[in-house]
């Protein structure tokens, strides 16, 4: 199992812009994004200095990517 970088809400919302996802409003401190293109994706991510590792996570799957794909993100 690969590990999770431990990064803010704003650090995921940059990396999954690569992936074209777009943020498209916010209430409170949840942010939801979407993807334009097919398949038409929503996550909800916090803005929150650190993510926990089990958000982070059911944020990657939910996305539909792997720690290690995600972790690519940032390089």
């Amino acid at each position: 199992m690969s590990v999770l970088p431990q990064i803010s809400g704003q650090q995921v919302v940059s990396a999954l812009a690569k992936l074209g996802y777009a943020k498209d409003r916010q209430k409170g401190s949840h942010m939801l994004l979407r993807q334009a293109i097919y398949p038409h994706r929503r996550l909800v991510v916090p803005d929150h200095k650190e993510i926990a590792k089990g958000t982070l996570r059911a944020i990657i799957k939910q996305a539909g990517l792997t720690v290690e794909e995600f972790n690519a993100l940032f390089k």
